[in-house]
């Protein structure tokens, strides 16, 4: 969850968590017993990368001091559940209307999806554009006959389509819809794919 952050910034994080109101410098390097110097560096580093924000000021008799707050990203880094919160409400969901209802709830979803991203058809690199913005990690393949296809190296609702194959539709009505046509879901990840490989059919002009 910290990955390629030094101990002492976590340490530092950390203790923020604890603190929801804010600590200041002289407190932090108190409680981790580093330097003053070193917790100015460590929390410009952390500031930078908008894990935490300055808040605001408590006085002290002297100079008022400065307090350190977590930004949401900053607690973003700890552990949270939101899996085990999809599957219990994706279980629920299927139980309630079952199977084919929820074939449909996904194609739904996937084509609302699409319309906030954009209100118009568009094509294969726009649609990778914005499958990256949600991190599917897509790219544009050209096949030998010089037809286009989408291929996807992170399938970012894996977890939940291993277990609800009906998930997969979103992705489709969303690849679909952005495109104006229909979708063949030639490769797939949790039908043991390396990849998710999607070929687009326009309907035409």
């Amino acid at each position: 969850m910290f990955q390629g952050m030094g101990r002492t910034q976590q340490d530092l994080l950390g203790a923020l968590l604890y603190q929801a109101a804010g600590m200041s410098i002289d407190e932090l390097a108190d409680h981790l017993a580093v330097t003053r110097t070193a917790i100015r560096q460590h929390l410009a580093a952390l500031e930078r990368d908008g894990l935490i924000v300055r808040g605001a000021t408590r006085p002290t008799g002297r100079r008022p001091e400065q307090l350190y707050l977590l930004t949401a990203q900053g607690r973003e880094l700890f552990p949270r559940q939101y899996q085990m919160l999809a599957d219990l409400l994706i279980d629920e969901v299927a139980g309630l209307i079952g199977r084919d209802a929820l074939l449909r709830l996904m194609r739904t979803l996937g084509r609302k999806l699409a319309a906030d991203m954009e209100q118009q058809v568009v094509d294969e690199a726009r649609i990778v554009e914005h499958m990256n913005q949600v991190g599917y990690e897509a790219k544009v393949f050209f096949r030998s006959s010089g037809e286009p296809e989408i291929i996807a190296h992170n399938c970012v609702f894996h977890h939940l389509a291993a277990a609800h194959p009906e998930v997969c539709e979103l992705d489709l009505a969303l690849i679909g819809a952005l495109a104006g046509g229909t979708v063949e879901h030639l490769e797939c990840m949790v039908r043991a794919g390396h990849v998710c490989r999607f070929h687009l059919t326009r309907k035409p002009e």
